[in-house]
């Protein structure tokens, strides 16, 4: 399985970007789709996930600002970030959960938010 992030770069506080993670290869089954963030110096964290029957989890940081949907029909996730702040920096990771307990990993993008 091969996971192809896009949508990350440059903004100032206040504006918005759209994050897409394509899954590709081998997939028997997609279940769980999500995001995760991690900034220098500090844990990857959970951004948000959605589950294959829709439940959606966001991490405290981010409720309220950013969205999580995903097409299954296409195997891609989608993180829309609205009002973004300087912390939210961070190298973004798409996260695929398939089959009987696998998982892949995005090579990871970046986003920058300056004040």
């Amino acid at each position: 399985v091969q996971l192809v992030e896009s949508g990350g770069g440059l903004v100032q506080a206040g504006a918005s970007l759209t994050l897409s993670c394509a899954a590709s290869g081998s997939i028997f089954r997609i279940n769980g789709m999500g995001w995760y963030r991690q900034a220098p110096g500090k844990q990857r964290e959970l951004v948000a996930d959605i589950s294959s029957s829709g439940r959606i989890t966001y991490g405290d940081p981010v409720k309220g600002r950013f969205t999580i949907s995903r097409d299954n029909a296409k195997n891609t996730v989608y993180l829309q970030m609205n009002s973004l702040k300087p912390e939210d920096t961070a190298v973004y990771y798409c996260n695929v959960e398939y089959g009987l307990g696998s998982d892949a990993w995005g090579q990871g993008t970046q986003v920058t938010v300056s004040s």
